[in-house]
């Protein structure tokens, strides 16, 4: 049997918090914000959690974590 292990890219982008659920950031705010609006870019600041219809994908990309 090879060894579990976890998406390189899914460590570096989710983080598990105590009650089970994954924080994520947003998306679509890293570059080309000159034809974004100012209120769209607001709303995209800070953190989300990943919703629960994804979560069984979570759980594969990140094993240890106790999904």
């Amino acid at each position: 049997m090879p060894k579990m292990k976890s998406k390189s890219s899914a460590k570096k982008r989710f983080r598990v918090r105590p009650g089970g659920t994954v924080k994520r950031g947003h998306a679509f705010k890293r570059h080309i914000l000159t034809k974004k609006t100012t209120k769209n870019k607001r709303h995209l600041r800070g953190i989300t959690a990943v919703h629960e219809t994804n979560m069984a994908s979570m759980a594969q990309m990140l094993p240890f974590a106790g999904l």
